[in-house]
């Protein structure tokens, strides 16, 4: 682990911390942040000699990050970004420095040597849309690896040695024992599908329902159908919490080999979206084995032929669940005759709350053993080749790759 001098503390006397201080930290070797500046051009190291921790913030050493779609999509110029920025939001790591009154999302205090996944967010607590239960669209959020350079924050993002952990940011301690390629996707792929579950569940329960045909006054139950279309991280890991809840989930990916993993991860069926309605691959088909018309749709392409299939295909009274439209796409057409006869609910899912990522988090030190959790994480590079990472996790048959800083 990274040594870490004798802190200078602003306003108190040398070597302790008080309420109120900042709490300056030299590093050697200084932290290195991967900068982004625009589509085209290679990332650029940079050397940070300096934190300044203020009251409730930490300094976390990432073990590994993984490469999101949307760190992809941003490279590729396909969404806009502020530059220059260090991008990066999924990763795990140990705390190396804490300041002044720091606590991870139970109150608890965070100690130096925690490891600890953080949310994507930085919330203030105190605006309107926090008191709401909403502090994942708090009116002054911040987010890491979304935010333009500045200084005092500059490692801001996963794809650093170190990441400047915020107070106002939901921190979760892991387990010491696992595999970081299981936790490392938690602090977004995994936290929002299960926001995407919890979303839809309170509309229909995953547990399943009474059957309309066991006769009246029966209490017959039959499985809820999940209908997940797309299986990146985000689906495949929807496809294992449903499964565990007790629903039967159909997984809907135009690559098969995605469509093969589905399985192992609790599908009882998959289908290709282009095949024709009558092929052994089709979604009508798929959705016989599983049971009829599914009460449950989470689109988690973005796709807009999927987010229309999402809308189309539900049972009365179902869910859909739009998880993947998070980047400019041409409209999608809504019937709403047709929603309100068949009484849908639409619900949209971005970033989460702190108790989906406390869930997430729990899940996968529950149940990683019986899903293949770790496989979501395929190759790994180091940090110096974040580059040809992000290539990688551009490629169809990516589901993450990991980014892991040099060993020191």
């Amino acid at each position: 682990m990274t040594t870490v001098d004798a802190p200078l503390v602003v306003g108190a006397a040398a070597g302790t911390v008080s309420a109120g201080s900042l709490v300056e930290l030299r590093l050697d070797p200084a932290p290195t942040a991967m900068v982004w500046t625009e589509p085209g051009r290679p990332h650029d190291a940079v050397a940070v000699p300096s934190v300044r921790l203020a009251p409730g913030d930490l300094l976390v050493e990432v073990e590994l990050a993984t490469i999101c779609g949307s760190d992809v999509h941003t490279t590729r110029g396909d969404r806009g970004a502020p530059t220059p920025l260090v991008l990066g939001h999924e990763q795990v790591g140990r705390v190396v420095a804490v300041g002044a009154g720091a606590v991870a999302v139970d109150g608890t205090p965070v100690v130096v040597g925690q490891r600890v996944v953080w949310s994507l967010t930085v919330s203030c607590g105190a605006c309107a849309t926090c008191g709401r239960g909403l502090p994942q669209k708090c009116e002054r959020v911040r987010k890491y690896g979304h935010e333009r350079l500045e200084t005092g924050w500059e490692l801001s993002g996963g794809f650093a040695t170190h990441v400047h952990v915020r107070a106002g940011t939901a921190v979760v301690p892991v387990a010491d024992d696992l595999d970081t390629a299981l936790l490392a996707p938690v602090s977004c792929g995994t936290a929002t599908a299960v926001a995407a579950l919890d979303a839809a569940s309170a509309i229909v329960p995953l547990g399943g329902g009474v059957d309309a045909d066991a006769g009246a006054g029966a209490a017959a139950v039959a499985p809820v159908v999940v209908l997940v279309l797309g299986a990146g991280l985000i689906g495949l890991t929807v496809a294992a919490l449903a499964t565990d809840a007790g629903a039967r989930v159909v997984v809907v990916d135009p690559d098969p080999a995605r469509r093969t993993l589905a399985a192992r991860f609790g599908a009882v069926a998959t289908a290709d979206p282009g095949a024709a309605p009558d092929a052994a691959e089709s979604i009508d088909r798929a959705l016989e084995v599983a049971g009829g018309a599914p009460l449950v749709a989470v689109e988690a392409s973005g796709a807009p032929s999927a987010v229309a299939s999402a809308l189309t295909r539900l049972g009365v009274g179902g869910v859909a669940v739009l998880v993947g439209s998070v980047f400019p796409a041409p409209a999608v057409a809504l019937d709403a005759e047709s929603v309100v006869r068949r009484l849908v609910t639409v619900r949209g899912v971005h970033n989460y709350a702190p108790r989906h990522l406390v869930e997430a988090a729990r899940f996968v030190e529950r149940r990683h053993g019986a899903w293949p959790l770790a496989e979501l994480v395929g190759d790994e590079v180091a940090l110096a080749d974040l580059d040809a990472g992000i290539e990688r996790a551009a490629s169809a048959g990516a589901v993450r790759v990991g980014v892991r800083p040099a060993r020191r």
